[in-house]
């Protein structure tokens, strides 16, 4: 097969083992070109696919042309095309967030308390990631958040509630699927319920198996009845699953047993990221690799160092010529994966046109009809004016006025002092974040008259005196905090803030611009509302509330005691 330019309808057969074991691979690379080591890489290494970061995205219109570019290089060296994968959740998880209508996330999309907002939310993702070349995007989060110390996962979640989470889920995925592209459930078989971020460590869940299968599991079956392509493993070791002290990636209890026998998964198992630390510290990247392999992973996803892809690779064709895996073994997982580029158009011209039959049924929706024709996802489809409203109206309905023991709100027209507490990365998963709108500045444009200050997470501290003094003036009537995360280990700052702003006696609201559970922290607070992020949207959504041009329509996900 190597060297052919006509490689459709591809034949196990006629593979190599070297390019079967790339196909198993899936690799993240730095840049924004597909010229220079991504091209060297593509062209040594017959990887299946790579995934994009923030690093690889200046806009949809650049990412348009990467896409084709690696596709070609791909094509060019006689190999099959890529999968082409991004972590696009939404909210304060996404990687491309310019030049599209980026949707607000799965907490607060459970918020605005409608189901059909999910399929809308993630058709409109797909079609838009779709444009871009993009064929799979790692969404949507299944793990149900029912720790609020969960560093990691928080508002990706559509909530604390398994069916909740289960139902939302699997209208996402459809929505994904019925775009054209390939949708990803993660994190097999659930990141909830943990105070530990799997980048950093190995988290431990110690539920029994009967408590896993009634709460963790239950969006996981949701997502395998409705037909998601992938499913994503996480590094979490469940005792009661596993015998042996091994992170999900690695069991083949988990992997071969419970999800492939038991729940009778038939679609793609694709790993979490090789090179977070719950993998790497404790086994290392590259013989996880196999290990991953040897447990009934699919596709091994290593995102960032090219010497550990590389490793990967020589690793798992070395096991398999000591006969350490069988081929057969490699063999079924090539099948599979095959078999899921062919349902999403990658074998049919070599560039991953896509299959337009996913949309009949989509099609006979009022809200399909009502979208540009769904099959030609020409670029002029990125942000719509009609995917814009769509995401405006959902993030519109997701604030959430948790309480108002001062009847405060709306916000009376008078000179006020807004503190807003920026983004700031917390994990890994956010990547990097920038907020180019403050509360602020969105309450400015509600013709509110503010006196605007933000501050960093880590500079409240040091800036504390300062923006005590300027709300001790006299012509401040009344305070807005947005607070970021404050119910985390670093925000305690910002609860102190909080507490000597509250001794000036001045009407004061908190806005939660990201964890709802930031009550917890100060539950002293009379007036509180959750925004669930800090994207733009979202800020002049809270700033509409606030002023009573919209109502608070949202509902809280989780509890909050």
């Amino acid at each position: 097969m190597s060297g052919q330019n006509e490689l459709y309808p591809v034949k196990l057969e006629q593979m190599t083992l070297r390019e079967k074991i790339g196909q198993m691979l899936l690799c993240g690379f730095h840049g924004t070109e597909a010229a220079g080591d991504v091209d060297d890489f593509l062209r040594k290494y017959p990887i299946g696919g790579v995934i994009y970061f923030a690093r690889n995205v200046e806009s949809p219109e650049q990412v348009e042309r990467l896409s084709s570019g690696l596709q070609q290089i791909a094509v060019d060296s006689g190999n099959i095309p890529l999968w082409i994968s991004i972590d696009q959740e939404g909210g304060m998880v996404a990687r491309v967030t310019e030049g599209i209508a980026l949707m607000p996330g799965q907490m607060a999309i459970a918020a605005a308390g409608s189901i059909e907002d999910a399929y809308q939310a993630a058709y409109i993702s797909g079609v838009e990631l779709r444009s871009m070349g993009i064929n799979m995007n790692f969404a949507p989060v299944l793990d149900i958040n029912n720790n609020a110390a969960n560093p990691v996962i928080g508002v990706r979640s559509f909530g604390e509630s398994p069916q909740s989470v289960a139902d939302y889920g699997a209208k996402s995925i459809a929505g994904v699927q019925d775009a054209g592209i390939s949708a990803t459930a993660k994190h097999f078989p659930g990141h909830g319920d943990t105070d530990t971020d799997s980048h950093l460590d190995l988290p431990v869940i110690t539920h029994t198996r009967e408590r896993v299968e009634h709460v963790e599991l239950l969006p996981f079956r949701a997502a395998i009845a409705a037909g998601v392509d992938a499913m994503m493993s996480a590094h979490i070791y469940f005792p009661a699953l596993e015998p042996e002290r091994l992170p999900v990636t690695l069991s083949r209890a988990v992997l071969s047993g419970l999800l492939r026998q038991e729940l009778g998964y038939e679609g793609m198992i694709v790993t979490d990221c090789m090179e977070m630390d719950a993998i790497a510290a404790n086994y290392g990247t590259v013989d996880a690799a196999v290990m991953a392999v040897e447990a009934g992973a699919d596709l091994v996803l290593i995102s960032h160092t090219d010497h550990l892809q590389a490793g990967a690779f020589e690793a798992l064709l070395a096991a398999v010529q000591s006969g350490r895996i069988s081929e057969a073994r490699i063999d079924e997982s090539v099948t599979r994966l095959l078999k899921y580029k062919a349902k999403r158009g990658l074998l049919e011209n070599g560039m991953g046109a896509g299959n337009d039959e996913v949309h009949d049924e989509v099609a006979t929706s009022l809200f399909a009809e009502a979208l540009t024709d769904p099959a030609s996802f020409k670029h002029q489809e990125r942000n719509h004016s009609l995917h814009q409203e769509v995401a405006r109206r959902i993030s519109e309905n997701s604030i959430t006025l948790v309480r108002d023991q001062l009847n405060m709100l709306p916000l009376k027209p008078e000179r006020t002092l807004v503190i807003t507490v920026t983004t700031a990365v917390t994990t890994i998963a956010d990547e990097q974040l920038t907020q180019v709108v403050t509360l602020g500045s969105a309450l400015s444009h509600c013709s509110l008259d503010v006196v605007d200050l933000t501050v960093t997470p880590e500079e409240v501290a040091i800036r504390s005196a300062r923006l005590l003094q300027s709300a001790e003036e006299d012509d401040i009537r009344q305070i807005v905090v947005g607070t970021y995360n404050a119910g985390s280990p670093s925000g305690d700052p910002q609860c102190r803030l909080i507490g000597w702003l509250q001794q000036l006696g001045k009407p004061l609201v908190v806005v939660a611009l990201r964890s709802p559970y930031d009550l917890l922290a100060i539950p002293e607070v009379q007036v509180y509302v959750a925004a669930y992020e800090s994207r733009p949207l979202a800020m002049d959504s809270a700033a509409r509330a606030l002023m009573g041009r919209i109502p608070f329509a949202g509902k809280l996900p989780v509890s909050i005691k």
